[in-house]
C-alpha cells in the first residue's frame, strides 16, 4: 500500500470518526425532543434548517455502510484474499463487541434504577430503550437476530453489517460483473434504495448501499485517476460542490418536510437518496486534498479509532443518565452524558474492542493455516 492509498485510508477513518458523532448528537435530540417541541419552532429549527447534518443520525449510518462496503471489498479483490481466514475473522470482530456492549448495557440496567416516571411518556427514551430485561432478551440482541433492539438500541446496524459481511462474495461477484458499467449500476442501486424506502422493504434501502462502497473499491483506481486530474486543474470548487451536494442529498428528506411532508411516498423517495449523499461524501474523502488533511487530523483519527466503541456504549450512557436525572432536565443529562460517553467509549476501545481485533486475527489465522496442513489426497 502506497503512501497516497495510506493517506487516504486515514481520511475514511476520520469520516467514521466524525459519522459517530453526529449519531450520538442525534440521539441526544431525539432524548431531548418532547422539551424542544415545546419552545415554538426550536425543533424544526434544528431538524429542518442547515444544522440538520449535525444531528442526521440514520443517514449517518448509511455513511458507516458505505465505508463498509468499500474497506471491507478493498481487500477481498485482491487474487490472494483468503476467505477461509476472513469469514471466523470478521464475525468475531463484529460480534465480541457486540456481547460486550449489550453486558454492559444490562449492567447499567441493573445499576441505575429505570423508573418510568423520569422520563416523558411515548418518548423516544419510552418507546426504544429498555427499562428491564430478561435473559431471552439479552440472548436475541448479542445474536443480531431481531429486527428491533432495545437493550443497545442501535444494533440493527449490526444486524446489516453481519448480512452484508456473510454474502461479501455475492456484492464482490456483482460487483466485479458490473465493472463495465458502473454508472449504470450505480444509478439502479440508488433507484433501489428510493424504492426500498417507500415500499418499506428494509434490504432494498441498505444492501445496495453497502453495494455503493464495494462499486467503489471495484473502480478504486479510477476514482482515485479521475481525482488525480481533478486537483492537477486546482478541484476546489468541483471537491466543494460535491461536498455540497452530497451533504444536501443525506438531508434532503429533512430540508423538504414543508413540500414533502413526514410519512408521505415523496418524503420518502427523497429519504432513499441519502445514500446516494452518503457515497458522495466519501468520494470527497478519497479525493479531496483539503478533505483528507482535515479527516487526517488527530481529533477525527482519534473519534475514528474509537468510533465503533462510541456507537455501541453512548445510547446505554445517555439512558442512564436520563432516567437518572430526569429527561426534563435534558441540556444537564447532554451536558454529563456527551463526555462520559467518550470517556466510556475509549475504555471499551481498550477493554473490549482491542483484544477482540486481536482474537479475530489469530482465530483466522489458525483457521487458515489449520487448512493448509490439510494433506491433499492422491489421486488413485
Amino acid at each position: 500500500m502506497g503512501t497516497g492509498q495510506t493517506e487516504r485510508m486515514h481520511a475514511l477513518d476520520g469520516v467514521r470518526g466524525v459519522a459517530a458523532v453526529v449519531v450520538v448528537l442525534y440521539h441526544l435530540t431525539l432524548m431531548a425532543r418532547p422539551r424542544l417541541e415545546e419552545t415554538a419552532g426550536l425543533w424544526e429549527w434544528i431538524t429542518q434548517s442547515p444544522l440538520r447534518p449535525l444531528t442526521a443520525g440514520s443517514e449517518a449510518v448509511l455513511v458507516f455502510f458505505v465505508l463498509s462496503g468499500l474497506v471491507v471489498s478493498i481487500p477481498a479483490l485482491s487474487a490472494t484474499f483468503d476467505w477461509l481466514r476472513y469469514y471466523p475473522s470478521r464475525l468475531i470482530r463484529l460480534y465480541l463487541p457486540v456481547i460486550g456492549a449489550v453486558l454492559f448495557a444490562v449492567a447499567l440496567i441493573l445499576v441505575v434504577p429505570r423508573f418510568p416516571g423520569a422520563i416523558t411518556p411515548d418518548s423516544w427514551l419510552d418507546n426504544r430503550v429498555a427499562s428491564s430485561i430478561s435473559l431471552g432478551r439479552i440472548i436475541e440482541e448479542s445474536s443480531l437476530l431481531p429486527e428491533t433492539y432495545t437493550v443497545v438500541n442501535v444494533l440493527w446496524s449490526l444486524r446489516w453489517e453481519v448480512i452484508f459481511s456473510v454474502l461479501l462474495p455475492v456484492f464482490i461477484v456483482v460487483g466485479l460483473a458490473v465493472r463495465r458499467r458502473p454508472w449504470l449500476a450505480a444509478v439502479v442501486s440508488v433507484a433501489l434504495m428510493v424504492a426500498g424506502r417507500v415500499l418499506e422493504v428494509d434490504a432494498l434501502v441498505y444492501l445496495p448501499t453497502f453495494f455503493l462502497g464495494t462499486l467503489m473499491a471495484v473502480h478504486l483506481p479510477g476514482i482515485r485517476a479521475w481525482a488525480d486530474r481533478v486537483n492537477r486543474r486546482g478541484g476546489w470548487f468541483i471537491w466543494g460542490a460535491l461536498a455540497v451536494a452530497s451533504v444536501v442529498l443525506l438531508v434532503l428528506s429533512w430540508l423538504t418536510r414543508d413540500i414533502a411532508p413526514a410519512g408521505s411516498s415523496a418524503s420518502a423517495a427523497l429519504w432513499g437518496l441519502a445514500g446516494a449523499g452518503a457515497a458522495g461524501l466519501i468520494v470527497v474523502a478519497i479525493g479531496s486534498p483539503l478533505a483528507e488533511r482535515m479527516l487526517s487530523a488527530r481529533l477525527p483519527l482519534w473519534l475514528g479509532r474509537v468510533s465503533f466503541s462510541l456507537y455501541l456504549v453512548h445510547v446505554p450512557v445517555l439512558a442512564s443518565v436520563a432516567f437518572l436525572i430526569g429527561d426534563a432536565a435534558w441540556w444537564l443529562v447532554a451536558l454529563i452524558a456527551f463526555p462520559a460517553s467518550f470517556a466510556i467509549a475509549w475504555l471499551f476501545h481498550v477493554a473490549v474492542e482491542t483484544p477482540a481485533h486481536r482474537l479475530a486475527r489469530r482465530a483466522g489465522n489458525r483457521v487458515a493455516s489449520r487448512h493448509d496442513r490439510v494433506p491433499t489426497p492422491i489421486a488413485s
